[in-house]
């Protein structure tokens, strides 16, 4: 019987889990995902991953719950979830050539106590023209990823020229992190 919740439909972070051999059973509730405007980039991925934490808490039924989001910021801008192709063509335009911070906040509650924390990757991308942007977003359709792409698919393998941190934080959750802290639920 698994111990854990995911709060989350990531199959990115479905797989972290997995790879991590954590049991684990997903519960999902709607979350709005909105945040006071004062807040700082990190504060607000640790703020919407305690809100998905807390959302799934009635259900828990003892169990520890693990809530994430990810987030991407090109300098003061935050970057979510591209809204159709055109908005990713354009996310993707403002993230060639340039170094932005992934940030993923993580929720680690149960009934007795609350972990949060934020974990931030630096990623720089090459120049990628036009025609690439197209490619990727028409071949891989990445509307459901914070700043419209995936390091795991064709962009990341061509496109990353650097990363500063840690490359799982940037597909979704920093399992080795979410472990440690895993540890203080015992």
């Amino acid at each position: 019987m698994a111990n854990y919740i995911l709060a989350s439909q990531s199959p990115r972070r479905k797989q972290l889990l997995e790879w991590a051999e954590i049991d684990f059973e997903i519960i999902v509730h709607p979350t709005d995902e909105s945040y006071p405007k004062i807040l700082s980039p990190k504060e607000v991925a640790i703020h919407i991953a305690v809100e998905k934490a807390r959302a799934v808490l009635p259900q828990a039924k003892g169990k520890t719950i693990i809530a994430a989001d990810t987030i991407v910021v090109l300098g003061d801008e935050i970057i979510g979830k591209p809204k159709d192709r055109e908005d990713a063509i354009t996310i993707l335009s403002k993230l060639s050539g340039q170094h932005h911070k992934v940030i993923t906040g993580v929720a680690i509650i149960n009934k007795d106590k609350e972990i949060s924390f934020a974990d931030i990757t630096d990623v720089e991308f090459h120049p990628l023209t036009q025609e690439q942007l197209v490619f990727y977003i028409d071949k891989y359709k990445p509307y459901d990823k914070a700043g419209a792409y995936a390091i795991q698919e064709w962009i990341g393998v061509v496109g990353i020229k650097h990363i500063t941190g840690d490359f799982y934080n940037v597909m979704g959750l920093p399992v080795s992190r979410v472990v440690q802290a895993l540890q203080q639920f015992k």
